[in-house]
């Protein structure tokens, strides 16, 4: 990979009409997604639970923290390398496990592994992906990270860490904030569902983008392939959307973690960690990393935003556990603000969908290539040379 910050080898043009998009953050990958994807799908990726305050709260409140520039300070040399749980990476950052993702391009998942690949930094698949863990294995050369979500059906549970596992998953991510899911109106409103359900909301949704309708004809991957032809009682599509309602177990507990690490065998990240006291239970479960975030505003509306929540976080285990932080970021910068309030990684989730709904696996290299031109831009204005040097002292206003 080109690891250029070069930014004229990072801007692409498209043309549409008479109109030239020139390709310069985070957020032209957004406009881009949304003209393409069905708004199902899109607004799935793109809005929070209820009143939406804390989805738009994850990514406003970076905005309250300001950077210390630093001048005639050596910057020549940079380096934001850096690992997670022991594994190498070009920069601190991993993508996000997202449901779906296959919804946004054709085979999403496959792709967005492939870029992530490509650039040295991790992809977590989610259990609720359109493209199987297999899939997946079959399509990239090195190993990649598997989100599990626990069902009531335990032997479920059990044979799909197995399959992780098998297919060379080098770590399993544990998420505990979705025993039961959050109030999320606007994917009642639109009709979710993969594949699309036969209504005439639906269709009227899927006709207006014909380009992505004439994509998706190039996959046969269409739905919850970690699920359906794996779990007991899910034959056809139509018993699919009542089990995975019915299967998010909420009597979730700290003691299922036991079975599910001795099972697994491997590296175990737990994410959903908003509080201390969570954040030390989770430290005490012998688990290699946690991950502060919310859900990316899709659980609890009104809870805090993960930026906010961070530095106490770490305060009370960071000598104990790597503190990963998930929520909010759309550039470089903010993954710097999160470094530097004591995270040890990072991870995108909407900034790499963006991407993935634009341009398929070179949106996805792109949202990466932005990210990381950002970052390093970022660090060396605040007089830094080596991520590792990061900390409290390039805000201007440190918490406490």
């Amino acid at each position: 990979m080109d690891l250029t910050t070069d930014p004229s080898k990072l801007v692409a043009h498209k043309k549409q009409g008479a109109v030239m998009t020139t390709i310069c953050d985070i957020k032209d990958l957004q406009q881009q997604a949304r003209r393409r994807v069905p708004r199902m799908f899109y607004d799935y990726a793109d809005s929070g639970s209820w009143t939406q305050s804390t989805y738009r709260a994850n990514e406003a409140d970076f905005q309250d923290i300001k950077l210390r520039q630093r001048v005639a300070v050596d910057i020549t040399e940079r380096s934001v390398a850096s690992e997670m749980i022991g594994q190498p990476v070009t920069m601190p950052v991993a993508l996000a496990p997202v449901g779906l993702t296959g919804m946004q391009h054709p085979d999403g998942e496959i792709k967005a592994a492939r870029a992530a690949e490509k650039f040295g930094v991790p992809f977590t698949l989610s259990t609720m992906s359109i493209c199987s863990i297999e899939d997946v294995a079959e399509n990239t050369e090195k190993p990649f990270w598997f989100q599990l979500y626990v069902m009531k059906d335990r032997d479920f549970v059990g044979r799909l860490i197995d399959r992780a596992r098998d297919a060379g998953c080098s770590a399993l991510m544990l998420t505990l904030d979705l025993q039961i899911l959050g109030q999320r109106h606007n994917d009642i409103r639109n009709g979710l569902a993969a594949p699309p359900k036969p209504t005439l909301n639906a269709a009227m949704q899927i006709l207006s983008r014909p380009r992505w309708c004439l994509d998706m004809l190039t996959t046969r991957r269409h739905t919850f392939r970690n699920i359906v032809g794996h779990a007991k009682g899910v034959g056809d599509l139509s018993s699919l959307s009542s089990w995975t309602a019915e299967q998010f177990d909420p009597k979730l507990s700290w003691q299922d973690i036991d079975w599910i690490r001795e099972r697994w065998g491997g590296k175990l990240i737990i994410k959903g960690i908003l509080d201390p006291d969570d954040a030390r239970m989770a430290a005490k479960t012998g688990a290699d990393a946690i991950v502060v975030s919310n859900h990316g505003g899709r659980q609890l509306d009104g809870a805090r935003s993960s930026i906010s929540a961070l530095a106490e976080i770490v305060d009370a285990v960071g000598s104990d556990i790597e503190v990963h932080f998930d929520g909010g970021i759309r550039s470089g910068q903010d993954v710097l603000k999160a470094i530097c309030l004591g995270a040890h990684s990072t991870y995108i989730g909407r900034a790499f969908i963006y991407g993935l709904g634009a341009r398929g696996e070179a949106g996805v290299s792109q949202a990466l290539d932005i990210i990381y031109r950002e970052l390093d831009t970022t660090m060396a204005l605040c007089g830094e040379r080596l991520l590792q040097n990061l900390g409290h002292h390039n805000l201007l206003h440190p918490p406490g």
